[in-house]
C-alpha cells in the first residue's frame, strides 16, 4: 500500500519530533503493509515553511538508516500546503512542492470557514497544470453543513484524500459520518494515515482495513490505496466517476446529538 498523506520527516512541522520517531514511525507502517510512504510536511507561510532543498537533504540522511534497520520502505516527498493564494508561486520557486514532483498538488483548508477566494485558486493551479488535491474534507466544519461543496469541487477538477481515521471516529462522529458517505458516493480518490506519532494510527490500520472491506469492496479500497496513488507517482491520469448529491439525514444529526458533550450541570 502507499501511505498518501503523513507527517513523519521531523523537525519539519508538528509530526515527528526527532529522526528516531520518524524510523519507529517507518517501522510501524511497514509492519502495517505499507510500502511507500509520501512524506507531505505541512507548508504554511510564517508557520512551517521548510524548503524542498532541506526536506530532501532528511530523506538522504534517512535512506542509510532504513538500510541499517533492514526497513524496506519507499519515501516520496510532497507537501501539504494550507491554502493561499500563493500556492502556485510557493511551488515555482520551491519553497514547497507537488508530490513527486509530479502536477499533483496536497492542500488543506481551514477548518470552520471556507474560503471566499477558494474556487479562483483552485482555477489559478488548473491553468498552471496543477491537479489539486482536497485533504481530509469529512473533518471540515463547512463540509457538514453543505456536503455537497465535495460534489462541485470534484466536477471543478479537485481530487480527494480522506483520512483512515475518520472512518473509525478518529475526528468525531461528524468526520465518521461524512467519509462513509464520500466513499459511497464514490468522492474518495485516495486514503491516508495523516501519521504524526509512534503508537497511534499505524496500529489501527489492521481493523480500519478489516472494516472498510465489509463497507466498500477490496476491489475499491485497492484502487484508493494503492492504484490511484501510484498513477498520481507516475504522473498519470485519474479515472473520475460521475457523483451524486449527499445529503445528512435527520438519523446522523440525531447520531451527532448523542455522542455531543454533556453540558455542565447549572
Amino acid at each position: 500500500m502507499i501511505d498518501f498523506h503523513t507527517h513523519i520527516l521531523s523537525n519539519v512541522d508538528d509530526g515527528a519530533r526527532s529522526i528516531e520517531e520518524t524510523l519507529e514511525l517507518l517501522k510501524e507502517a511497514k509492519k502495517t503493509g505499507f510500502d511507500t510512504i509520501i512524506l507531505t510536511s505541512h507548508y504554511i507561510q510564517s508557520n512551517f515553511e521548510v524548503k524542498v532543498k532541506d526536506r530532501l537533504n532528511l530523506v538522504e540522511k534517512i535512506k542509510p538508516m532504513l538500510k541499517e534497520n533492514k526497513i524496506d520502505i519507499n519515501l516520496i516527498l510532497g507537501n501539504e500546503m494550507y491554502f493561499s493564494d500563493s500556492i502556485n508561486e510557493f511551488i515555482k520557486s520551491k519553497e514547497a512542492c507537488t508530490i513527486n514532483n509530479t502536477k499533483y498538488v496536497l492542500f488543506e483548508l481551514p477548518f470552520n470557514t471556507i474560503p471566499n477566494n477558494l474556487y479562483d485558486v483552485i482555477y489559478s493551479m488548473l491553468e498552471n497544470k496543477l491537479v489539486p488535491i482536497l485533504a481530509h474534507p469529512e473533518r471540515y466544519d463547512f463540509v457538514w453543513k453543505n456536503p455537497n461543496i465535495v460534489k462541485d469541487l470534484i466536477e471543478k477538477g479537485v481530487l480527494i484524500q480522506s483520512n483512515f481515521g475518520s472512518f473509525i471516529g478518529q475526528y468525531g462522529k461528524k468526520a465518521q459520518i461524512l467519509i462513509k458517505k464520500l466513499l459511497k458516493n464514490d468522492m474518495v480518490h485516495f486514503l491516508g494515515t495523516d501519521a504524526h506519532r509512534c503508537n497511534t494510527i499505524y496500529l489501527r490500520i489492521p481493523e480500519i482495513l478489516s472494516k472498510m472491506e465489509k463497507y466498500i469492496s477490496k476491489e475499491k479500497l485497492e484502487l484508493l490505496t494503492e492504484a490511484n496513488p501510484k498513477l498520481v507517482l507516475e504522473n498519470k491520469e485519474i479515472d473520475v466517476l460521475d457523483v451524486k448529491d449527499i445529503k445528512i439525514s435527520i438519523f446522523d444529526k440525531i447520531l451527532i446529538a448523542d455522542f455531543a458533550p454533556i453540558p455542565p450541570t447549572l
